[in-house]
């Protein structure tokens, strides 16, 4: 049985690790921290499943394996032990007037993508009736939207919840509070000394920034609320004069809400700014946000590469898995069945070419020929 050391426990790392022991490898995850990952930017997440809606400004990659996951994450979650909230009803774009012209750039800026790659079929334009039928408390607000079908959502919190229940019930050896110090073709350095392993992959996001040359974070924030007069039941993005805002509903009139995207490794607490943002546009979308309760303010870091595109970079016996950005949910299962492919093919290197997407592989000496620091290896 071959022995594979998984690095990191964020969402990415937690979901290999359960995929890999399913397939009857011996795994060892890793993480600095405990199960809970608290600290990952999986845990803060809003897990909105929006291919079509993020064709804005994502590649055709990103949007390709979007919808791919959309179909694959029934079948991860069927096999947790406990539900998680998951829905595929749609989402809805909806702009003020004043804001309409920021509305029409971002729908003809969707439909120019889509209808490129022949996905332009989902988009279905609105009018108040329309938007009655979707969302009836948002149609006295708004005059038109747009519904994009089959976009859908879960709830971050009930899958961290579920997968640490699973990897527990897997027998998966968990190696919490361990600070790895190094980690090179199939071996693991950490405060509790050096283990060989088959295999090593890398899922550390912002933690490899010292070993992946161009990686970097992207600060967002976001906030907990419960609303309990508000009804809304998919995701809605409003237009917004700096970034598209969306609300994501949660069971029992719980929303998170969000958009912030900051060039910034802060992880300091929320600003006043994005607060007074956020509030002040949740409430424009509907007046029932003024009575709710702020239940939580978060503050995460998105691992980027500069085209915002994820990578499987493949060493000799050493993966990393990166540059999921603020894709993480939208497109894990589908990076969960390349990895699972490279790790089936007779070598490491046979595999990418015959993958659906070659491009998300890349050499990793072409990296660390790149990388002028001295390749010692980040902690977790």
């Amino acid at each position: 049985m071959q022995q594979i050391a998984v690095v990191g426990a964020g969402l990415f790392g937690r979901l290999l690790a359960l995929r890999l022991a399913r397939l009857d490898y011996r795994v060892s995850l890793y993480e600095k921290d405990d199960l809970d990952a608290t600290g990952s930017a999986g845990y803060v997440a809003a897990a909105m499943l929006a291919p079509y809606a993020e064709a804005c400004t994502a590649s055709p990659l990103v949007i390709q394996l979007g919808i791919d996951s959309l179909e694959l994450w029934p079948g991860i979650l069927e096999d947790l032990p406990e539900p998680v909230f998951f829905q595929r009803q749609g989402s809805l774009i909806v702009a003020h007037s004043q804001d309409r012209g920021d509305y029409q750039n971002f729908v003809r800026r969707v439909q120019h993508k889509l209808g490129h790659m022949h996905l332009d079929n989902v988009l279905e334009p609105c009018d108040s009736r329309q938007l009655q039928s979707y969302e009836p408390e948002l149609a006295k607000r708004f005059q038109q939207g747009l519904f994009i079908k089959g976009e859908g959502q879960l709830d971050n919190r009930a899958l961290y919840r579920a997968t640490r229940q699973a990897l527990e019930l897997n027998q998966i050896e968990s190696l919490t509070g361990t600070r790895v110090e190094q980690m090179g073709d199939g071996y693991v350095a950490s405060n509790h000394g050096q283990q060989r392993y088959d295999t090593v992959i890398d899922c550390r996001g912002i933690g490899a920034k010292k070993d992946i040359p161009g990686l970097r974070g992207v600060r967002g924030e976001v906030i907990r609320m419960h609303a309990p007069e508000v009804n809304l039941t998919r995701p809605v993005r409003l237009m917004h004069p700096r970034y598209p805002l969306y609300i994501v509903p949660r069971p029992g009139r719980e929303y998170i809400i969000g958009a912030t995207e900051i060039e910034s490794e802060d992880t300091s607490n929320i600003s006043v700014r994005s607060t007074l943002e956020l509030l002040t546009a949740a409430y424009s979308l509907h007046s029932g946000f003024a009575e709710a309760r702020i239940l939580e303010t978060l503050v995460g870091t998105r691992p980027a590469l500069p085209d915002n595109e994820p990578r499987i970079l493949i060493g000799h016996r050493h993966l990393q898995v990166n540059g999921l950005y603020r894709h993480g949910y939208l497109v894990s299962p589908a990076l969960l069945n390349e990895v699972a492919g490279v790790l089936g093919a007779k070598s490491l290197d046979d595999y990418p070419s015959t993958s659906r997407f070659p491009e998300l592989f890349q050499p990793m000496e072409a990296i660390e020929n790149d990388n002028s620091c001295d390749h010692q290896r980040s902690a977790v």
